[in-house]
């Protein structure tokens, strides 16, 4: 709740209804004519409620300026202020912390013109943590105060190279596949000799190489079947998601949001625009826009935004691999939040979902660890391929992950829409920096060590990749990762099982090895459809006929049987029309054979190569381009103030 919220609510200048504040910060402010005592009074309502720091409110409500607060809290502490060019010339002291510590304190130690150690702060926050793991000498030095961001920028600059490499291998190396890098010449010269042992059985045997090809392909069909009606029946017989309630007496959490741009000039303007929507009390909320050190072209572009105080941006160094996981492990020490969120850059999330999700996790179990959005698409009649994409998302996160979720299963989450306890994310080390399908792999890191994975009902709408080759490129990277995370994971079966258990292990396998083998042998079941109609098929002298038949009987089955699946995903008001499309999904799966076989090629020659999705391919996206070259924002509420987005 924010400050227009409660006068809505009659708590307004006139109506005395509201006490002076007795905060000290408050009090001063008003003394010195910077707010009026109503507003400082309301201030200090919202901070009672939302249980965070009166500067925090009045930024976020636009009622005090960042150097009035700055020169308040001078006066507190009776410190010197100073400039960000005064901070870049002041040496560092050696203090032996971490720089992550540093950077989640917001505080350094330097020396001042006289060579005296000074601890610099934006004097909001209580450094006795941090002086408590300070040397003697340095937890007695006096204070200094400086704009937080330019204190966490000069963190970064001293520590740029410590902190780069720990984005890149923060997750046990146990858990992790940025080992391979020093193994490429091994795995190429193993690949290679069994692709020759594979051509050369091919070459002799032709016939029985297919055979097994199509009894794994004919098994991992009906293994997939079988996980897809079993989350199907699951999903049907849970009730609907509630949206959680308030837990009275218990605060609203801090909520970070990390949401990674690589080359979004086209977006970016709306984007902002989006999360402006955001009802979540902005005193509470702390986006993080993820930029990388090379992409000066977002950096130039969101340079001409005015971004509200919630917003900043934090620049990642240039460093390899130029993943979207590091990014995100670099930026999770920048944030302030106990609850760390996911969005995409085209994402517009429900506004009340960051509240629902606080709320969930303030009336949860401990173990429950993440909660996983529903990932939807705004664009679903621009074209085929986007209404098939539409369809295919729609059973996933309206069916198949609810129903997983009910089953027990470890769940691999989608990237976006995805909020972390920020504790247990950085006690399993963040992302994976090397895996490109970070969020599945950090579904089945949770679940290994104890934690659980939820679903929340609410809506994250994105755009629906529409043209052709970039889907391929989009899905043949989730495929290489999904690849890549069950390979990571089966180092150690027994250890795997003993950890998830066996339902979730053999969950595990049900679903990673069936999906990996039902793109990349879709051509060999395929080869079924000759059977139906009484076309030769390679198998007709190893196999009678009625079994042939009977396998493909079995493929039309399970045809019928997603085809219903599918109808009912897409069965709601929004996405009806789509019902009618439903049939034609069966000439959507060939691009997804083509991604696996670029996959399977990436895997083995760029395993750590990221195939960036194109984004704002759809007028939805991005909003109407004007005249002027400009972007029509129009339909997208904006907050007051913020109308010069």
């Amino acid at each position: 709740m924010g400050i227009s919220e409660l006068r809505e609510g009659g708590f307004d200048r006139g109506t005395g209804t509201v006490p002076f504040p007795r905060d000290g910060l408050g009090r001063d402010l008003v003394r010195r004519g910077v707010i009026s005592g109503a507003d400082a009074a309301l201030a200090d309502l919202v901070r009672r409620r939302c249980d965070t720091s009166l500067d925090r409110v009045l930024l976020s409500e636009g009622l005090a300026r960042e150097e009035d607060l700055l020169a308040a809290h001078a006066r507190r502490l009776e410190a010197r202020r100073i400039d960000a060019g005064t901070l870049a010339a002041m040496a560092p002291v050696e203090t032996g912390l971490d720089p992550r510590a540093l950077l989640r304190h917001g505080a350094l130690v330097l020396r001042d013109a006289q060579g005296e150690p000074r601890i610099v702060s934006d004097g909001a926050e209580s450094l006795a943590p941090l002086r408590a793991a300070l040397p003697a000498d340095l937890a007695r030095a006096r204070n200094l105060v400086a704009p937080r961001a330019a204190v966490q920028a000069r963190i970064a600059e001293l520590h740029r190279d410590a902190l780069r490499d720990m984005a890149a291998a923060r997750p046990d190396e146990s858990e992790s596949c940025r080992g391979w890098g020093a193994q490429a010449r091994a795995r190429l010269r193993l690949t290679c000799a069994a692709m020759a042992g594979i051509c050369a059985l091919c070459i002799v045997f032709p016939v029985a190489v297919f055979g097994v090809l199509a009894a794994w392909a004919v098994l991992t069909l009906v293994v997939a079947a079988g996980l897809k009606i079993a989350a199907f029946v699951a999903a049907t017989g849970t009730p609907g998601v509630v949206p959680p309630l308030p837990v009275p007496g218990v605060p609203l959490p801090r909520v970070s949001i990390l949401v990674p741009l690589f080359r979004e000039t086209e977006i970016a303007h709306a984007l902002v625009a989006r999360l402006t929507r955001l009802t979540y009390p902005k005193c509470l909320l702390d986006v993080i826009l993820v930029l990388e050190e090379e992409d000066r072209l977002t950096q130039e572009t969101l340079a001409t935004i005015d971004l509200p105080p919630w917003i900043r941006p934090v620049i990642v160094p240039d460093g390899q691999p130029r993943t979207k996981p590091r990014a995100m492990n670099y930026a999770l020490d920048f944030c302030e939040g106990e609850i760390v969120g996911i969005f995409d850059a085209e994402d517009a999330p429900d506004p009340d979902q960051i509240t629902q999700v606080a709320r969930r996790f303030k009336s949860a179990p401990c173990d429950l660890a993440c909660l996983q959005g529903v990932l939807d698409y705004y664009n679903p009649r621009q074209n085929w391929l986007a209404r098939c994409f539409t369809i295919e998302y729609a059973t996933w996160f309206r069916t198949m992950m609810p129903g997983m979720a009910r089953l027990g299963l470890a769940l691999p989450l989608g990237g976006t829409t995805l909020y972390m306890r920020r504790d247990v994310l950085e006690s399993l080390g963040g992302w994976d920096a090397h895996n490109v399908t970070e969020d599945a792999d950090l579904g089945f890191r949770l679940a290994r060590h104890g934690w659980r994975t939820g679903m929340i009902g609410s809506v994250t709408e994105e755009e629906a990749n529409c043209r052709p080759w970039a889907w391929v490129k989009q899905r043949s990277r989730w495929l290489k990762g999904y690849m890549t995370t069950y390979l990571v994971h089966m180092r150690s079966p027994r250890r795997l099982r003993a950890q998830l258990g066996a339902r979730q292990f053999w969950g595990f396998q049900a679903h990673f090895v069936s999906a990996v083998s039902q793109v990349l042998l879709a051509p060999v079941l395929w080869s079924f459809w000759l059977v139906l109609p009484g076309l030769p098929h390679p198998l007709d002298g190893v196999l009678a006929r009625g079994t042939m038949v009977g396998i493909g009987v079995l493929f039309l089955t399970v045809e019928a049987i997603n085809m219903l699946i599918h109808a009912q995903a897409v069965s709601g008001r929004r996405h009806r029309h789509l019902v009618a499309w439903v049939p034609t999904m069966h000439f959507y799966a060939p691009l997804a054979a083509v991604a696996a076989y670029k996959a399977l090629y990436e895997l083995i020659f760029k395993p750590f190569f990221w195939d960036k999705t194109a984004h704002g391919l759809s007028v939805a996206a991005r909003g109407r381009r004007r005249s002027d070259g400009g972007f029509d924002l129009a339909g997208i509420k904006l907050e007051p103030g913020h109308e010069g987005l």
